[in-house]
């Protein structure tokens, strides 16, 4: 069992440099009156606590990703859920706004004029005249 003090000591070492040349090795065992043996076993075992320690890390980071991804995720398909709602409303209003114009120009005495009128009219798209451009076609 190796004291608090060969363990500080060896902490030290190890912040400094994460590989352990065979010089230092021998160093730090003189130093701390260990078997360079102890020392090399010591340094193997850190470095392998400290690629666990990476991993674990690593894996909170994108399990915490991953779970903010997953509620955006679920945000954005109520969002979409949402949306279809409305554009299914504007949709039957559409349809509605339709069969009422439909209905005030079957309705009216000059239906018949007024129907052969709107077949004749230029329609706009915007700002645009859509219509016969001399290209051949509509």
């Amino acid at each position: 069992k190796l004291s608090d003090e060969q363990v500080r000591m060896l902490e030290m070492s190890f912040e400094d440099e994460h590989k352990l040349e065979s010089e230092r090795k021998d160093r730090l065992a003189s130093e701390l009156g260990l078997d360079p043996r102890q020392v090399a076993v010591w340094f193997q075992n850190r470095r392998a606590r400290w690629k666990n320690k990476r991993l674990e890390d690593e894996y909170t980071k994108l399990k915490n990703t991953h779970e903010n991804v997953v509620v955006e995720k679920c945000r954005l398909d109520s969002e979409v859920l949402h949306l279809k709602e409305q554009l299914c409303d504007a949709e039957r209003e559409i349809q509605r706004l339709a069969q009422r114009v439909e209905g005030t120009l079957s309705n009216s005495p000059i239906s018949s004029s007024v129907s052969v009128e709107a077949n004749h009219t230029t329609p706009f798209f915007g700002d645009y005249e859509v219509g016969d451009d001399g290209d051949g076609y509509e």
